[in-house]
């Protein structure tokens, strides 16, 4: 089986966590650290906080910015659903904003005009989660204008997209955004096994999120001298959590994190491939930007209807043609199901039918394997399975 991502793993990667293993510190000791530096200079964020997951980053990016019961914080459909889920776990009201069909991220149009109907209703959000689908950047400069004008903070989900960059700077300087969130799971371009970060240029975010990650526990305030507090001192200041990366996760990243270039520019090199390959089939392909570099983590096309399936078929061509090629050997997957069409949010009162183009691109879309150790070969293999799976 061909996956449709998978890690990059050589033998400094495997020394490295031998050498975590065997340092005396398997956790909060000096690995984390080293990987966050490395975060730091690779996006030119003044800090990085790395967590457990991606979803960690996300919910104390959260409650670092304020979110809480009766806030607002909205994302689109077309994500995993982490996105919307941290809304949720800070008792906030979760809503969408639907997809540019062409990009595939958050619409600045509809964006634009959820937000005027919002202010006229009073029901602004506090937090937008825009998601930087398959490492291609949102329009973020137009986001960030409309935070500025409408008076919301801005958390960047590019749980896809380090190594990308948006108008020349690296996607995670947070120019046009408060936060920044990377994920590290192994299919994503560095790993860390599980892992996550949130990165801001705001010291305060950045010192409320350390505390939140570490069950809101700090050495760094004595209460007061009447304690007798010694060396052994420490204080709970907030009602944290406990997701703090380990060593050996983070010794894997650091290690990595010199070979991001590398993994993209392959990515990159693959995604021009299949787009040359796939150029006269009757499959809508990702859309590139001038102004964006894409980190490249998923390449989706979008299956085109035919005579034999019309729209309204929900998706019967696409469902097809993953069967036959995942039967011939190839793990082709599919992202993203809506999130508002999850059980749990159809609870909450969301509908099929709410975010039409998130669904109509969910209905078409078909990810194709990505990684950079694909061969010419496989890649050849999987462009020839997909040709007869259409025809």
């Amino acid at each position: 089986m061909i996956p449709y991502g998978r890690q990059s793993i050589d033998e400094s990667d495997v020394r490295a966590v031998a050498d975590a293993l065997t340092s005396g510190w398997l956790t909060q000791g000096p690995a984390v650290p080293r990987f966050e530096d490395a975060l730091c200079k690779t996006t030119g964020a003044a800090h990085a906080v790395a967590v457990t997951n991606a979803t960690s980053a996300l919910h104390i990016a959260c409650l670092a910015l304020g979110l809480s019961p009766g806030d607002r914080g909205w994302t689109v459909p077309n994500t995993f659903v982490a996105s919307a889920n941290a809304i949720l776990y800070c008792g906030a009201e979760v809503d969408f904003v639907d997809i540019d069909p062409a990009t595939r991220n958050m619409s600045i149009a509809a964006l634009e005009a959820k937000l005027e109907k919002a202010r006229r209703d009073g029901k602004l959000p506090r937090v937008v989660i825009p998601v930087h689908f398959a490492g291609h950047s949102c329009e973020m400069e137009a986001i960030g204008t409309l935070a500025k004008q409408y008076g919301f903070h801005v958390i960047e989900d590019a749980s896809h997209a380090i190594g990308g960059s948006y108008k020349g700077e690296p996607v995670g300087i947070c120019r046009h955004s408060d936060i920044t969130v990377f994920s590290f799971h192994p299919v994503k371009i560095v790993t860390t096994g599980e892992g996550g970060a949130a990165l801001t240029q705001d010291n305060e975010l950045a010192a409320r999120m350390r505390l939140l990650r570490s069950h809101g526990i700090t050495r760094d305030v004595r209460m007061s001298e009447a304690v007798n507090a010694g060396d052994w001192y420490y204080e709970q200041q907030a009602l944290g959590f406990n997701l703090r990366m380990t060593d050996i996760q983070a010794a894997l990243g650091a290690n990595q994190m010199p070979r991001l270039e590398s993994f993209v520019a392959a990515r990159e090199a693959l995604a021009a491939r299949y787009d040359a390959l796939l150029k006269d089939l009757p499959l809508r392909l990702p859309a590139r930007s001038t102004d964006t570099r894409s980190a490249w983590h998923l390449y989706v096309v979008e299956i085109e209807d035919d005579e034999h399936h019309a729209p309204n078929d929900h998706g019967a061509r696409r469902a097809d043609i993953f069967r036959q090629m995942r039967d011939t050997g190839i793990g082709v997957n599919v992202h993203y199901i809506p999130v508002h069409w999850q059980p749990h949010y159809q609870a909450l009162g969301f509908r099929m039918g709410d975010f039409p183009a998130s669904e109509t691109y969910y209905r078409r879309a078909l990810t194709l394997p990505l990684f950079p150790t694909l061969t010419h070969d496989e890649q050849d293999f999987v462009v020839k399975a997909l040709k007869e799976a259409l025809a």
